[in-house]
């Protein structure tokens, strides 16, 4: 029964997001849990519409996909997200706790699965020329889920409409600041390594 009053709280949050942020910032109504099924749900999703998609709007190769990517393509944009977000806002005078933050950003990401679940069952059925409506669909997701995301941004951070899209904008960027530190780090750490493993080959080939 919990389980069922929080499934209906997040599709509460996505009909009414003024209302459903609003208490799940100041009522406590969003739940961790919840948030992280979302995300395994539209892993999930993104992993049945590369599979199973129609081949009239599907263009992956069945041999080439690998279900292991989309923790590369949802988990990790979806955690870089939380930190950058969190690691921002914290200087910008944002309100909301990083928990929060990971709740808000996993109620916002509910539209991918109630919109991609069916677009994938209607891929199966449409025509070539019908394939428009199949994208129309799949950028209606994409909007509705920037949106939510927007507002539950602005909600638990307590901004104005210009910092939120402001705020928004420079986690996209600080975004890519992590990535590219983390790409510098492990490639450091790679020529270290490298570097003692020649060393310690040198003085075995000497002993």
């Amino acid at each position: 029964m919990r389980f069922l009053r929080e499934a209906r709280y997040s599709l509460h949050v996505a009909f009414h997001p003024f209302d459903g942020f609003w208490d799940l910032k100041y009522e406590n109504k969003g739940r961790l849990r919840m948030a992280l099924i979302i995300l395994l749900g539209v892993t999930i999703t993104m992993i049945l519409k590369r599979q199973y998609a129609g081949y009239v709007v599907n263009f992956n190769h069945p041999l080439e996909l690998n279900s292991i990517d989309e923790l590369k393509y949802i988990v990790l944009p979806f955690l870089l997200w939380c930190v950058a977000n969190w690691s921002l806002t914290t200087l910008m005078d944002g309100e909301g706790k990083f928990k929060e933050i990971v709740i808000a950003t996993g109620y916002a990401m509910l539209p991918l699965i109630l919109i991609y679940l069916p677009n994938m069952l209607l891929s199966n059925v449409i025509t070539l020329r019908e394939a428009s409506f199949y994208y129309l669909l799949e950028s209606a997701a994409g909007l509705w889920f920037l949106w939510l995301l927007f507002i539950g941004t602005m909600t638990i951070h307590q901004y104005t409409v210009t910092k939120t899209i402001m705020t928004m904008l420079l986690t996209v960027v600080v975004m890519g600041v992590i990535i590219f530190l983390g790409l510098l780090f492990f490639s450091l750490i790679q020529q270290i390594v490298s570097f003692v493993y020649t060393i310690y080959q040198e003085l075995s080939l000497r002993a």
